[in-house]
C-alpha cells in the first residue's frame, strides 16, 4: 500500500513507529521500497555522502532534481520527500513556491522538505496553499552549520530548548504535515512529539519521537572517518565493498577472472575459418 500524509499521520495516532531512510539512487530506493519503509528522503545530505563536499550547502536544485527522479521511480509504495536545497526558499516566497513544484512535478517526490522555523513559516504556508505537503526540519539543521559554528547538538538551554517548541508549533500551524528533530536531547524530543499532532521524525533525537530517519551509509558502514554519535551500525556493507573490490582486483590481475563460466563460446569450425581467411591477407 502506497505510504501517504495520511498514512503517516495514521501511524503517529496509532503508536505505530515511521521507518524512514534517506536514498539518492533508484537500486536504493528500490531495495529500501522492497523491505517495506515507510518513506525515503532525498536529502542534501547527497552532497556529502555522494558528491564529496564537506557540507550541504553547495547542493543545487539541479542536483536535488537528478536525484529525485531516479527515487521516484524506484520507490513504489514508500512515501518519497526531497530536500529543498540551500537558498532554493530563502530568497522569497515566490522562489520557494516554484522550487517546491519543481521537486514535485519534475522530480516526482511526494513532499518536501526545508529547514527552519518561525523564519520559514510564510514559505511552508506559501507551499502548501499550493497543494505540495511540507516537511520541517528543526534542531540542528544543516543549512545553518556556519552560523552554529559546526554540526552541534542543539537546544541544550532553556532559550533555545523553548524557541524550537515554539518554532514546531508555529511551523505546524503554518501546515506543515511532519517535522524531522535532528540532534536535540531526547527528553525535548519527547516534549515537542506530545504536543505535536502532526508526525515527528528523529534523528539524533530518541526514541520518544514518531519515527526515525537514518542516512543509509551511515547505517550500512559506508562511511569512513568521523560518525555521528546517532547513527547506529546495522551492516557492515562496506567491509563487504572493500572485499569484494580487493578480490576483483586481485582476480583480473592474475587472470582468473574472467574464468570459462563467464564468457562466451563460438563454434570451432568458425573460428578455423576466421584463422583461415586472416592468414590468406598476411
Amino acid at each position: 500500500m502506497k505510504n501517504t500524509v495520511a498514512t503517516l499521520l495514521s501511524q503517529k495516532q496509532s503508536g505505530e513507529k515511521i521507518t524512514m531512510l534517506t536514498a539518492y539512487d533508484y537500486t536504493t530506493a528500490k531495495i529500501e521500497d522492497e523491505c517495506g519503509v515507510n518513506a525515503i528522503l532525498v536529502g542534501d545530505s547527497l552532497g556529502m555522502v555522494m558528491l564529496g563536499y564537506d557540507n550541504t550547502l553547495p547542493v543545487t536544485m539541479d542536483d536535488m532534481l537528478h536525484h529525485t527522479k531516479a527515487v521516484s521511480r524506484g520507490a513504489e509504495n514508500a512515501f518519497v520527500i526531497a530536500d529543498m536545497p540551500f537558498m532554493s526558499y530563502q530568497t522569497s516566497i515566490y522562489d520557494a513556491v516554484v522550487n517546491a513544484g519543481r521537486l514535485i512535478k519534475e522530480g516526482g517526490a511526494q513532499a518536501v522538505k526545508l529547514e527552519g522555523g518561525a523564519e520559514v513559516c510564510e514559505q511552508i504556508k506559501a507551499i502548501v496553499d499550493s497543494s505540495i505537503p511540507v516537511v520541517g526540519h528543526l534542531g540542528l539543521t544543516p543549512q545553518s552549520v556556519n552560523v552554529f559554528g559546526g554540526f552541534k547538538v542543539q537546544g541544550k538551554n532553556y532559550e533555545r530548548a523553548a524557541k524550537i517548541i515554539d518554532d514546531a508549533l508555529l511551523i505546524q500551524e503554518a501546515g506543515a504535515c511532519a517535522v524531522v528533530l535532528e540532534c536535540i536531547p531526547a527528553q525535548l524530543a519527547e516534549i515537542i512529539t506530545k504536543e505535536l499532532t502532526i508526525p515527528t521524525i528523529g534523528i539524533g533525537a530518541g526514541n520518544a519521537c514518531d519515527g526515525q530517519v537514518l542516512v543509509y551509509q551511515d547505517m550500512l558502514g559506508m562511511t569512513t572517518g568521523h560518525t555521528p554519535k546517532f547513527a547506529k551500525k546495522f551492516a557492515d556493507v562496506g567491509t563487504l565493498m572493500h572485499e569484494g573490490f580487493n578480490a576483483y582486483i586481485q582476480e583480473t590481475k592474475s587472470g582468473s577472472f574472467p574464468a570459462v563460466e563467464h564468457t562466451y563460446s563460438i563454434d570451432d569450425d568458425i573460428i578455423e575459418r576466421i584463422k583461415e581467411e586472416r592468414g590468406k591477407h598476411k
